[in-house]
């Protein structure tokens, strides 16, 4: 018998084996999968169904698989330390997104969905202010590290027809911090923006609950 002999049976064989095979393997290459997310909506069905089955899957693998339904989306969170080369920029940022996020959430600022909306001038006073005056990245460059934040599930670019009005002419448009951020980063991980002194430095990062996983190059949110 088959790993996912029973889930499928469960299923009436309507979601067959390799559809939750897909939808594991989903979970441990995006690391965050939200409900809200275009070409999400099945998979995070099945894992918020089907949860102990996935948690018996991943544990093996050193996964804590974890699912929120209130805010609709579930994540897999590896449980042995392991350290893999990030920027310094794409740490800091992440860093600081998390920080926000806390703000902003004991304060109430969040939606139904749990994400905070952050617009890009208040980002650049925070980064600044946390990172002991260290310029934001601008343009090209913060685009690229935002495609970061998005794979790693932690924040995301608002919708170009959203209801979060233009700032910045050359950067127009607004951050929204996702609540899988508090997940992929653990309270241990905002001490570390202390650490960092030079911006040319590499630091390694614990792919933990207190860092962030490297997705393989298919990874990210659909």
């Amino acid at each position: 018998m088959s790993f996912w002999a029973n889930a499928v049976e469960a299923t009436k064989n309507v979601v067959t084996e390799d559809e939750f095979e897909a939808a594991a393997n989903r979970l441990v290459t995006e690391q965050v999968l939200y409900a809200a997310d275009r070409g999400s909506k099945v998979a995070y069905g099945l894992i918020r169904e089907f949860e102990r089955d996935f948690k018996r899957a991943l544990e093996p693998l050193g996964y804590v698989v974890r699912v929120n339904s209130q805010l609709r989306y579930a994540c897999a969170i590896p449980k042995h330390a392991k350290t893999s080369p990030v920027s310094v920029d794409q740490t800091l940022l992440a860093l600081v997104l998390r920080k926000i996020f806390d703000e902003e959430t004991r304060s109430g600022h969040h939606d139904e969905n749990g994400e905070v909306a952050c617009d890009l001038v208040t980002l650049e006073v925070k980064y600044k202010q946390l990172t002991g005056g260290r310029e934001l990245a601008t343009g090209g460059k913060l685009a690229a590290l935002m495609q970061w934040m998005r794979r790693w599930g932690l924040a995301r670019i608002a919708d170009e027809e959203g209801d979060l009005p233009g700032h910045d002419a050359d950067q127009p448009y607004v951050v929204i911090l996702r609540p899988g951020i508090a997940e992929v980063l653990g309270e241990a991980a905002l001490a570390r923006i202390a650490l960092f002194v030079s911006p040319d430095d590499k630091v390694e990062v614990v792919d933990s609950a207190d860092g962030m996983v490297a997705p393989t190059e298919e990874g990210g949110a659909a």
